[in-house]
């Protein structure tokens, strides 16, 4: 009878509400530094970054917007004839040395600050999927405001997710300028974690530091904690710049806001086939970008986004989850260490069209690679399918525990008295003869071990018994728990109002509510 007791617990924790992920995991913690993981030798890092000057200086970048011009030419920079802006080798060098070497990166709500630098890992969404595998019907849609709001939400409550990039585009609503405003307050409604979004244009970055000023209390709020990110795409590759995306970047920089530096070249296709070469790249273009920023504020939050992607060779098609990408992210990430400046990649992403084999097997490995080499901020580590086109949301809860196991081997093993063991080894076989009861077992079981809150590890007739759910079973309950309850009342219903005069707001403040049945 006992046998048959314990068997039955988990399921009737289960049924009576509990389940792991409601306690805090003590062995894990956004933060830890990375970099036992090296792709690249020193003399290979050396080879790429005199590559890299030799590019800016001798190749340059096109389509300079005339602002940038004048910044960089002032500070010794030149534009040949054919109308491209080249970077002086002690340019590059020069801001690389003074650049900032860490910044924290501010939350909504400052437990969630985080200090970004010094191969600090942390892992968080990112994306601009259009289109979303609806929870209830399984077909791919146009994803919308509302969908952004409850991922935002769901992530607000998934400790394994440390900041909200934004993941899908609100393709309801009708101009640029709204579907900017609109993902920004979005985000804003559903989680207090860092924010990161985009904006097409410098006009409504200010707009969207008028609305979040207004959020704060008076003007000039948001400089003090520019707690939402711009991720910004200054180039397209290879080497040429996006003429509005430099100016959203030049009016982020000149509000404070902190600033992913973002490449997105694809290999094969935008960069080099070579992969030595499209980090080159990526380096080169990133390195630009934080040449006009710093010279515009000395003390800007930026960082290098080397994000580049992978081309499947056979087709031309994209790649999210290729191991090559693992290996790029990863040499990158190196790369920024070398500089010691900080950086962003993405990775954790997947080519499946469903929460599979496929997706945890590609997630896993890319994931692993970046956050092991020590990137700072890792983008798109949890719920990206079918290329970046969809996001899939109970995948959030999956990647969520697979985050927490990559975090814990960034933890690594610590080696000191305690851990090597002497003494308990010595007590053990002289006395019980396992280590099941010792002292040490009871008080590392918590603080050494990462438990995933979805992942099954009870004896195939335990799961049996508990009705042979699968991992996207138990994460699309466990979905549905958390919308049904979690509505935060982040944005009050006088502060909404004012903003919706103000902007037009397309997300219903009905689905804001509990008790409006969509869960």
């Amino acid at each position: 009878m006992a046998q048959k007791s314990r068997k039955r617990r988990p399921r009737r924790q289960m049924q009576n509400g509990w389940t792991p992920d409601m306690k805090k995991s003590k062995s894990i913690r956004p933060g830890f530094v990375g970099g036992a993981y090296k792709p690249l030798t020193d003399h290979e890092m050396e080879r790429i970054h005199h590559t890299v000057l030799d590019v800016l200086e001798n190749f340059g970048c096109a389509q300079a917007t005339p602002s940038m011009i004048d910044i960089v030419t002032k500070a010794g920079g030149w534009m040949c004839e054919n109308d491209r802006l080249h970077y002086p080798r002690s340019l590059v060098e020069d801001i690389i040395d003074k650049a900032p070497k860490s910044f924290v990166m501010p939350g909504q709500d400052p437990k969630h600050d985080l200090e970004i630098g010094g191969n600090k890992v942390h892992m968080g969404t990112g994306g601009a999927a259009p289109e979303i595998i609806d929870f209830h019907s399984g077909v791919y849609r146009a994803s919308t405001s509302t969908d952004l709001y409850d991922i935002a939400r769901l992530c607000d409550t998934l400790d394994n997710i440390h900041y909200f990039w934004r993941t899908n585009v609100t393709r309801d609503a009708p101009t640029m300028r709204d579907v900017d405003i609109n993902t920004l307050y979005a985000c804003m409604a559903g989680t207090q974690k860092h924010i990161g979004a985009n904006f097409v244009i410098g006009e409504h970055v200010y707009d969207a530091v008028e609305m979040m000023d207004y959020l704060k209390g008076g003007e000039g709020e948001f400089r003090k904690r520019p707690s939402v990110s711009i991720s910004c795409c200054h180039v397209v590759p290879p080497l040429r710049f996006a003429e509005e995306s430099c100016d959203a970047l030049e009016a982020a920089a000149r509000t404070g806001m902190c600033i992913t530096l973002l490449s997105a070249a694809q290999a094969g296709a935008t960069s080099p086939a070579a992969l030595a070469g499209t980090i080159v790249q990526a380096i080169a273009e990133t390195l630009a970008g934080l040449i006009f920023v710093y010279l515009i504020d000395n003390n800007c939050r930026a960082n290098l986004g080397t994000w580049p992607f992978v081309s499947d060779l056979r087709t031309g098609s994209m790649c999210a989850g290729a191991a090559e990408l693992g290996l790029l992210v990863a040499g990158c990430s190196q790369m920024a260490g070398f500089y010691n400046l900080p950086n962003s990649c993405a990775a954790g992403m997947s080519d499946s069209k469903t929460p599979d084999a496929q997706a945890g097997m590609e997630r896993g490995s890319t994931l692993t690679l970046a956050a092991t080499a020590g990137a700072d901020l890792i983008m798109e580590s949890a719920g990206m399918h079918a290329s970046l086109m969809a996001s899939s949301i109970e995948s959030f809860v999956i990647d969520n525990d697979n985050n927490g196991s990559v975090n814990r081997a960034v933890r690594g093993i610590e080696v000191n008295d305690d851990t090597l063991s002497y003494d308990v080894i010595k007590e053990t076989i002289y006395g019980e003869g396992h280590f099941l009861g010792s002292d040490q077992t009871i008080s590392r079981m918590e603080t050494d071990y990462f438990y995933p809150p979805m992942a099954d590890r009870y004896s195939a007739a335990v799961w049996t018994e508990m009705g042979e759910e699968s991992i996207r079973e138990r994460a699309r309950r466990r979905t549905k728990e958390i919308l049904r309850q979690h509505y935060p009342n982040y944005i009050s219903d006088e502060q909404d109002a004012e903003i919706r005069k103000k902007f037009n707001i397309v997300l219903p403040r009905e689905n804001m509510k509990p008790g409006n049945g969509r869960w």
